[in-house]
């Protein structure tokens, strides 16, 4: 059974999961990928915040607050009411994330992450240390995972280009996995360290 996570999620919430958890997430989240993290190291989490930011600024932190990121390069239409929906939304690599994501996570006050891949040790002891966690997207899924993005509320940073813009969605019952927690365990490093062993012993009977 699936726990059912409503953003605002509260660190409660998050330290009650475990990785191998199935989760599904309801509410308005934000997209946000390469450009979209160095923004936000750049210009508020080294801070000072510039003056022509900080209406972005203000929209970011009660936005984020107790919500969610999610790696992804949506792809988008724009219907003839101006309104646009997403055609395909899924998950894109998170590695790439791993030199911004603890920063972003603990200044922002962000619960949980979406991605492919997993992330490695900087993040997870963020997630730790701020109580956030990382949830696996079905990968391969991308038109299956738009079905569950039922409103466009807002796009920012559209001169990032589409995939890299911030995207505000609300979803409903969005499926997920926790494969990293807030108590230091990654199903990614369990992996990784089982394929390195097994690499080794291939090499030496090699």
């Amino acid at each position: 059974m699936a726990t059912k996570l409503t953003v605002p999620i509260s660190e409660e919430q998050i330290r009650a999961l475990k990785v191998g958890d199935s989760v599904t997430l309801s509410g308005v989240i934000f997209t946000g990928r390469d450009a979209a993290h160095k923004y936000m190291i750049d210009n508020f989490v080294k801070g000072p915040c510039p003056d022509s930011e900080k209406e972005m600024y203000e929209i970011l932190k009660k936005g984020l607050k107790g919500s969610v990121i999610y790696h992804c390069g949506p792809v988008v239409r724009k219907r003839e009411d101006g309104k646009y929906e997403f055609v395909a939304a899924g998950p894109t690599t998170s590695i790439r994330e791993e030199p911004y994501q603890a920063d972003v996570i603990g200044h922002f006050g962000v619960r949980a992450v979406i991605g492919k891949g997993g992330m490695r040790d900087k993040t997870l002891a963020g997630c730790k240390q701020h109580g956030a966690v990382y949830l696996h997207a079905i990968g391969g899924a991308a038109t299956l995972i738009a079905e569950s993005v039922k409103e466009v509320v807002d796009v920012h940073k559209l001169d990032f280009g589409v995939p890299e813009a911030f995207w505000e969605i609300r979803v409903e019952d969005f499926p997920c996995v926790v494969t990293m927690d807030a108590h230091g365990n990654s199903l990614h490093d369990k992996v990784r360290t089982q394929s390195e062993k097994k690499l080794q012993e291939l090499l030496a009977a090699g």
